[in-house]
């Protein structure tokens, strides 16, 4: 995996992630979602919230463009250890809050909002098209915020009162909320 822009732009990382309950958004599909993201959103204003965190990936890109307030979650420790060196590794610990948790209760009980939330829960999820509506109901968007769901042909979104927008990158399929 590779940060594909900004002040890390190139930099690669290996998470150990053989046995992990992950599952990495591609570089293509993740450049893909930032030349979007790009054209949008002013990186150093923003508040963004990474869901189902995994390795990282999106919170570095995040931080990578400028952006200064990361929340990152997920439960799995071997992730949280990995995004913590890393973070030191990058001299980013000041931007990015990390966060060792179950995602729905942290959703149902965070009180913040977010200019940007980006889930990416393992395709299989038994809760995976509840997001949305939790992230709606708990109002952690904030004004003109936007949320991201990564998914595949399972779920399909389109017609959630909230979705604007649909890409698909190979298997890999991005749900766009306001």
């Amino acid at each position: 995996m590779r940060i594909v822009g900004g002040n890390f732009k190139g930099r690669k990382f290996n998470p150990p992630a053989k046995s992990w309950p992950t599952r990495p958004t591609t570089d293509f599909s993740k450049e893909a979602l930032f030349n979007i993201l790009n054209n949008t959103w002013d990186f150093e204003g923003m508040k963004v919230l990474d869901l189902f965190g995994g390795t990282g990936n999106h919170s570095y890109e995040f931080i990578s463009r400028g952006c200064n307030d990361v929340t990152y979650v997920d439960k799995f420790g071997g992730c949280i250890s990995f995004v913590k060196q890393t973070a030191r590794d990058l001299e980013i610990e000041n931007k990015i809050n990390i966060v060792r948790g179950d995602v729905f209760k942290f959703i149902e009980t965070t009180h913040l909002k977010f200019d940007y939330i980006f889930c990416g829960p393992p395709y299989p999820l038994p809760r995976l098209a509840d997001l949305p509506d939790l992230i709606f109901k708990h109002e952690l968007l904030a004004e003109e915020g936007w949320a991201v769901v990564e998914h595949n042909a399972i779920n399909d979104f389109k017609k959630h009162e909230h979705f604007f927008d649909e890409r698909k990158y190979g298997g890999t399929i991005f749900s766009f909320f306001k």
